[in-house]
């Protein structure tokens, strides 16, 4: 039987098992478009201030974050807050967008999130985690269509308060159809090694899916978590960071047992392609600038990529770009 397979979420039915887990900074919905039509089959956005967008509502900003990429089927939204009335109130504004779920961060460990009580700071509090995840359950079933509501939690704030069954069992009992697990505490970052263990043992204790999350680079590293851990699903995170051929190759291993490196070509191809997107989202001089460091990860471990990078760090519109990819 094939890894790759199906996923029931709530009432969401996805056709694979292969997801873009949401990257504050890298997965804007030109990212996220791109990545659903090389396989994709689920992808989350960047993180969203519940309290930002149950105060202003969808300003411009706030589109440009959240809505739907052109060729994205099926998405997520992801909010973040640690009061339930934002998040109740936030998940009511998000009707217009239609999204396919909406998902909970409470691992978000960056300190400017977690001090409000946000992110991982969740699970310091498994009730307020509780109540997070009814008010976003509440919301979608009165104004949302009923879409699933999920969750993406860590293995606890530190080594000490390991507590991540005792979240995703409140988690569901609130509501959640999902419970993704980056099986690192708060405390580690993202240095260390992820603890696949944990995924193990959360997916054989849930009724709902379980997706893994943590140290997934290769398409061999998303074979190894489904069959060491039983999860319903992988997501990638900094593994797809300039790379959304991650998921047309790891398919091709889960299905085939081989897979093929994409040309040089088609990943300079795909970062220009990124650029003009995302340009005709937040404006030329502000994409330039934010696909910087998106260019660095489509070029790392390209061989003289060193010198691209070095000149693409100092581009400031898209035909500056081009006659730096040109060149090289």
């Amino acid at each position: 039987m094939s890894l790759y397979r199906p996923v029931k979420i709530g009432s969401l039915e996805l056709p694979g098992n292969l997801f873009l887990a949401p990257v504050a900074g890298y997965t804007d919905r030109a990212f996220r478009s791109i990545c659903a039509e090389e396989g994709a089959c689920f992808s989350f956005t960047e993180l969203a201030s519940a309290e930002a967008i149950s105060r202003k509502g969808l300003n411009t900003a706030a589109l440009n974050l959240i809505r739907r990429g052109d060729s994205e089927k099926r998405y997520a939204i992801q909010l973040f807050g640690g009061d339930s009335e934002s998040i109740y109130k936030a998940a009511m504004v998000l009707a217009p967008l239609q999204p396919d779920a909406l998902d909970i961060n409470s691992g978000c460990p960056v300190p400017k999130v977690v001090k409000n009580g946000a992110g991982s700071a969740l699970m310091k509090d498994p009730s307020k985690l509780g109540r997070v995840v009814e008010a976003a359950v509440r919301a979608s079933r009165e104004c949302l269509g009923s879409i699933p509501v999920t969750i993406k939690i860590r293995s606890g704030w530190d080594s000490s308060s390991i507590n991540y069954t005792e979240c995703a069992r409140i988690a569901v009992d609130a509501g959640a159809a999902m419970v993704s697990l980056h099986p690192r505490t708060r405390a580690q970052g993202y240095g260390g090694r992820s603890a696949w263990t944990f995924i193990a043992d959360l997916a054989s204790r849930l009724d709902v899916p379980v997706t893994g999350s943590g140290d997934l680079y290769t398409p061999e590293d998303a074979r190894q978590m489904l069959q060491e851990t039983g999860c319903a699903a992988v997501m990638f995170a900094r593994g797809a960071m300039g790379n959304p051929f991650i998921f047309p190759a790891a398919r091709s291993l889960l299905e085939e047992g081989s897979w093929e490196q994409p040309a040089f070509s088609a990943r300079i191809a795909a970062a220009m392609r990124h650029l003009e997107m995302l340009a005709a989202d937040v404006g030329e001089r502000t994409a330039c600038l934010e696909m910087r460091k998106q260019f660095c990860a489509y070029t790392k471990g390209i061989t003289g990529g060193a010198a691209l990078r070095d000149k693409a760090v100092r581009a400031g519109t898209i035909e500056e770009y081009r006659q730096i990819v040109n060149s090289f």
